[in-house]
């Protein structure tokens, strides 16, 4: 009997990376209401249909609770719920947050050495490689007068870690290697990713040195999905976050839509910036 040649084998094509985690913009910082710094951007940019994504450094278990008595590990889950009703708010769903621990210090080094900085980093490249963002915006890792906060120079190092080296293939080789079985548990099948642009904010107390260095976006139009000027969405989302600010928030509450606008104004607390 003549026998048939055998088939040639078809090569196998990767699955195509799950685009319900693309994102336009990839915030990286360190404590649950990091975000309130960027909000009223993120508020545009999500108006302009713009994909957001939001990684958290820690859980900001070495806060303070003026809400409970929760402390530590505690407290960290309580304000990760928080953040995640004020993401929401925003209109941010994928957020993610890694294990580094709250250090309350204004030595970078020490949050970097607590975080468990190598295991930390892994993790931010495979969440940059899975979002693929276009523009990553983090804490500015620079001292000036201001908080200072370790965590926040922590937050931006990392961040220029990730952006150096989501890229380059020879970083974390695991996670780009293809999978060989269906219940795989070390090879992750994902792809280099190169974002096109890093972008930082501060926590100094006077922004004239950053000031003309970068795109800067008014706060004071109006959201076309809030239906109230980016000011107040950055406001409303930051109530969410009673743990840290409850006299503050109370405060607000306080107020009513002229008196609220009066405070942005004056830009005593950074609403209008």
């Amino acid at each position: 009997a003549q026998t048939q040649p055998p088939k040639p084998e078809q090569p196998r094509t990767a699955p195509k990376a799950d685009d319900r985690f693309k994102a336009d913009l990839l915030l990286i910082v360190a404590h649950p209401d990091d975000e309130t710094g960027v909000s009223a951007y993120l508020a545009q940019l999500l108006d302009q249909g713009k994909r957001v994504a939001a990684v958290y450094l820690t859980h900001g278990e070495a806060g303070h609770n003026n809400m409970g008595r929760e402390r530590g590990p505690s407290l960290g889950v309580v304000r990760e719920m928080e953040l995640r009703h004020a993401m929401s708010q925003l209109g941010v769903q994928n957020v993610w947050l890694l294990d580094g621990k709250d250090t309350p210090s204004q030595d970078v080094l020490q949050s970097l050495a607590n975080w468990g900085h190598g295991k930390n980093l892994e993790e931010l490249v495979r969440i940059v490689r899975l979002t693929r963002p276009e523009v990553i915006i983090s804490w500015l890792p620079g001292f000036f007068i201001g908080e200072n906060h370790g965590d926040h120079q922590a937050a931006g190092v990392m961040a220029v870690e990730a952006f150096d080296s989501s890229g380059d293939p020879s970083v974390y080789p695991a996670q780009l290697a293809q999978p060989r079985k269906i219940n795989e548990t070390l090879l992750e099948g994902l792809q280099p990713w190169q974002p096109q642009k890093i972008y930082f904010f501060s926590d100094a107390s006077d922004d004239k040195n950053i000031k003309g260095k970068g795109p800067q976006y008014p706060t004071t139009g109006i959201s076309s999905s809030h239906h109230v000027p980016y000011w107040r969405v950055s406001m409303d989302v930051f109530r969410f976050h009673l743990t840290q600010y409850r006299t503050y928030i109370e405060k607000l509450q306080s107020l009513n839509d002229e008196q609220l606008e009066k405070l942005a104004g004056a830009d005593q607390d950074s609403w209008s910036t």
